[in-house]
């Protein structure tokens, strides 16, 4: 985890005020974690630049864990972005019924004046439902991961109070 008072005092992060003095966007706990996968996920499928920024005031604005928003936009990097906008730019196609254009990517100003004017729109669509989809799936991903690792932690404290029980029974009986 990030230096907490690192975080408070980042020069663009000051016109927060005291948002960032919240002690649940640090916190790790099944709410803040979940929804920080869910802003995480939601705003690295959104093509826009300084994603991480855009993340990290979603998390404190809906206190939800800063550290893990922010971590999760880099699921879109130089590496990545080609085939997840291709992947989106194909959904918007579907949902609108369109033809898929045949697109060689190139980042380059000339191309995104010429491509991108023709394609933006189920490109915005297609991100916008796939950050959307992918927001939610992330948020109960992470809720019924968390039920299932508190209910099994439990089980393993009920069957050790348990085991303790017997042999303290077993040690009194034969003592």
């Amino acid at each position: 985890m990030p230096n907490q008072q690192k975080i408070r005092n980042h020069k663009h992060l000051q016109f927060l005020g005291v948002l960032l003095h919240d002690p649940n966007i640090f916190h790790l706990n099944r709410r803040s974690v979940s929804g920080a996968f869910s802003v995480g996920l939601f705003m690295a499928f959104v093509p826009i630049p300084l994603q991480m920024i855009f993340a990290a005031i979603g998390a404190i604005v809906l206190r939800v864990n800063l550290p893990i928003s922010v971590a999760l936009v880099w699921i879109t990097n130089p590496l990545t972005i080609p085939p997840i906008y291709y992947f989106t730019y194909k959904v918007g196609t579907w949902i609108l019924q369109t033809p898929v254009r045949d697109i060689q990517f190139e980042l380059s100003t000339h191309w995104l004046m010429g491509e991108l004017g023709l394609i933006w729109q189920p490109l915005l669509l297609g991100c916008l439902v796939t950050s959307t989809v992918l927001a939610l799936l992330g948020n109960l991903s992470i809720r019924l991961f968390w039920r299932l690792y508190v209910n099994q932690s439990w089980r393993k404290r009920r069957q050790d109070r348990a085991e303790r029980k017997r042999q303290k029974k077993q040690k009194n009986n034969t003592g």
